[in-house]
């Protein structure tokens, strides 16, 4: 597997990517880490909107679920040291112009996402810490935090605000978040933190919800997906907090063991998605550091294989999706300030 580059626009500090429906057509959209704007591009690639010029901080973005047009987003979490005023807030074109409304006050929110029981959606935020006295004070741990999330946002706004609750308390370096289905249509999240992964999922009938430690090793960032096709889920990790390792471990007799990892370090790791090609699961991640790559991690004849698909980029985080028959993946290359597209194409 190759990659053919495109870069598609320049933005400060680019760093969350999402797909985005609106007007009745699949948008790709990307938003900074610091007070810039947010773009958004055809499928192809050709810019087609500007839906904000600020602020920024913009560590997630996500469609609404079941209402185009709609999008969400952190805002004003522009790094670990200045995030006091982070927020979740949502998006809708009124008048011609994308008009932001406040979900929720949340400081120090990094990720978020939305899983469902197959019938309710739930907001499930990710605190990356709690306070902070003095720069890189890492004293005040993170939470994760949950809610039903409403069918509709309207009639949420600064003074009517979501209302979350704390699911779990104690978890520093609070950074690592995927969203997960399940063969029924239910959703889960797995978080990654100082303290290890965590399995979270929704309530459903008279159970509550749940939030599980399956895995005691710090985690930046994780997935956990089945890469080697043989109907159990692997764990890919990210370690430790913005570290230089990639590995994956695997249960076996009921405890996770560590079953490869990536010989080469990557310094500043931090990109991650998970794609399915030809049926396979296959890992996309990049670093920020040094070589500055973007890997494909595949399993094949019983092995795990790395595909280098660039470098000098600098990914802060990526995504993997399908247009027409192709196999594409749209980059933040934050260390370079590209908004980039690979098209990749079998060798």
């Amino acid at each position: 597997m190759r990659a053919e580059k495109k870069v598609i626009g320049s933005l400060t500090k680019c760093y969350a990517v999402a797909q985005f429906r609106y007007d009745g057509t699949d948008h790709l959209i990307c938003a900074a880490e610091k007070q810039d704007p947010c773009f958004a591009f055809t499928l192809k690639g050709e810019k087609t909107d500007t839906l904000w010029e600020g602020p920024g901080g913009v560590m997630t973005l996500l469609q609404y679920p079941g209402r185009e047009g709609i999008l969400l987003a952190t805002q004003k979490f522009y790094s670990p040291n200045d995030s006091a005023s982070a927020k979740i807030v949502w998006y809708e074109k009124e008048d011609g112009a994308w008009k932001c409304h406040v979900l929720c006050d949340l400081p120090f929110v990094h990720r978020f996402g939305v899983i469902t029981d197959g019938e309710k959606n739930f907001l499930v935020a990710c605190t990356l810490k709690s306070a902070h006295a003095f720069k890189n004070d890492w004293t005040c741990p993170g939470r994760i935090w949950v809610s039903e999330l409403p069918e509709d946002p309207h009639g949420y706004d600064s003074e009517h605000q979501l209302s979350l609750f704390p699911l779990e308390s104690g978890l520093y370096k609070n950074h690592g978040f995927a969203v997960h289905e399940n063969a029924d249509g239910s959703s889960f999240a797995a978080v990654g933190t100082e303290n290890g992964v965590y399995l979270v999922n929704p309530p459903k009938g008279e159970k509550d919800w749940t939030c599980e430690n399956i895995l005691n090793v710090p985690a930046s960032d994780v997935l956990y997906l089945d890469f080697d096709n043989d109907g159990e889920r692997e764990l890919l990790v990210l370690s430790p907090f913005h570290g230089n390792t990639v590995s994956i471990y695997k249960k076996k007799d009921g405890r996770f063991e560590k079953v490869w990892e990536r010989e080469k370090k990557m310094p500043f790791i931090h990109a991650i998605y998970g794609g399915r090609i030809s049926g396979r699961w296959c890992a996309f991640v990049g670093n920020r550091e040094e070589d500055r790559e973007l890997i494909m991690i595949s399993y094949e004849k019983d092995e795990y294989h790395v595909t280098v698909l660039d470098q000098g980029a600098g990914p802060a985080n990526c995504m993997y999706f399908e247009d027409q028959g192709e196999m594409k993946i749209l980059a933040a290359n934050r260390e370079t300030d590209e908004i980039a597209l690979y098209t990749l194409k079998e060798d």
